[in-house]
């Protein structure tokens, strides 16, 4: 079958007929495409512009100005020991915690287009540094679709812990390859604020438009999925083939949702069903992130040379350890399921969200961490002028 898949003409055949299929359910199903569309179009507006524009023009910031590498001379005692990688990398991680997808893994490869950080290292900083955000799960799943918050931090928590393990496991990762001695504490460079300010706010525009053009795209697909049949096709496929698992039908078809896009996963999930469960699968999807997410990072990868097979397998390794331990955590502490009407539509209604307050909430969280940034730097720079031969390690 591999073989089959690996010739270009079978490549170029199916290509084609889901090219026609495509244009095929465009012209049966206008209507619902065009409001799947609008669906998109007003999620980007009042959801993905203001909760990432500000924060990808902080990233890009943070690299230009080379606070990444004051804070990589200051952090590198901790990142080079748990993760292998030069202490610059702390800047991704930190912002891809506060962000969201796919802020940590654009920053990830800025460092690595920059020359703060090596192939090997930025390969390994992929894998485990693209997460979600404390607001899409706290307040989004955790409040909106399970209805309690002790839920949103259950998710959250072990959504950090399993990104953590699999950083650490991610060490090991091109073992000869380890971070250069004294990168992140020598070279210190960075450019004028004015070129790097414009830098970064036209960059961000181009950056939150392709996950906009993402969002689009699989917002419409889906539902010319589910109209078409496909989707329930599949999900009885994976139901009968996932049967000795206890999988059925309508957990398969949520499954397949949210690894197609993460968003509509995790609002499918309001449905029947265990508390266990659907925490378990909320907390694989979000490890996920779905192929919508992992579009909007190829984008940015582009022809970096930076592996993309790295980058999933870090990704499938998250979902499956953070679903393991939400149910090692549910088996022992299981929050009350007070689902009301009111927190049960906000998923539903994302869309509706208020731009002024999500952008406001948004500005104020990115400008909250250019100050951490900036105050850690400045330290950063004081122990530098006072030790300027510190030993490497």
């Amino acid at each position: 079958m591999s073989r089959l898949f690996s010739k270009p003409h079978t490549r170029e055949f199916l290509a084609g007929a889901a090219l026609l299929c495509a244009t095929a359910a465009l012209l049966v199903w206008p209507q619902e495409s065009m409001a799947a569309a609008r669906e998109g179009l007003a999620l980007c507006g009042n959801v993905i512009v203001p909760s990432l524009f500000p924060f990808f023009v902080l990233s890009s910031l943070v690299v230009e100005l080379g606070m990444s590498q004051y804070l990589g001379w200051l952090l590198e005692p901790v990142m080079a020991p748990l993760f292998r990688v030069s202490g610059a990398c702390a800047s991704a991680l930190a912002l891809g915690f506060v962000g969201g997808y796919p802020v940590g893994a654009r920053t990830a490869i800025s460092l690595y287009q920059n020359g703060q950080c090596s192939r090997a290292e930025a390969e390994r900083l992929l894998a485990f540094c693209n997460n979600s955000g404390p607001a899409f799960i706290l307040g989004v799943v955790g409040a909106g679709v399970f209805g309690s918050g002790r839920a949103g931090l259950v998710l959250y928590l072990t959504h950090i812990a399993a990104s953590l393990l699999v950083g650490i496991l991610f060490r090991f990762y091109k073992p000869a390859e380890g971070p250069a001695r004294g990168r992140s504490r020598w070279s210190f460079h960075s450019a004028p604020f004015a070129p790097a300010f414009t830098r970064s706010v036209t960059g961000a525009v181009t950056s939150t438009l392709n996950i906009c053009a993402f969002v689009l795209f699989f917002t419409v697909v889906l539902r010319c999925l589910t109209l078409s049949g496909v989707l329930p096709a599949l999900s009885a496929l994976a139901a009968a083939l996932l049967s000795p698992l206890g999988l059925t039908r309508p957990w398969a078809q949520r499954l397949l949702t949210g690894l197609l896009e993460v968003s509509s996963g995790v609002s499918s999930l309001m449905g029947e069903g265990g508390l266990h469960g659907r925490m378990a699968m909320a907390a694989f999807i979000l490890g996920w992130a779905g192929l919508s997410v992992h579009c909007q990072v190829m984008a940015f990868l582009g022809d970096s040379g930076l592996s993309l097979r790295t980058y999933l397998t870090g990704k499938l390794l998250h979902a499956v350890l953070a679903a393991g331990l939400t149910a090692l955590v549910m088996a022992r502490l299981a929050p009350e399921e007070t689902v009301s009407a009111f927190l049960a539509q906000q998923v539903e209604t994302l869309a509706a969200l208020d731009f002024g307050r999500a952008l406001s909430i948004s500005c104020t969280a990115a400008w909250g961490t250019w100050l951490g940034f900036f105050a850690l730097a400045v330290r950063a720079v004081k122990k530098r002028g006072g030790n300027r031969r510190p030993h490497p390690l």
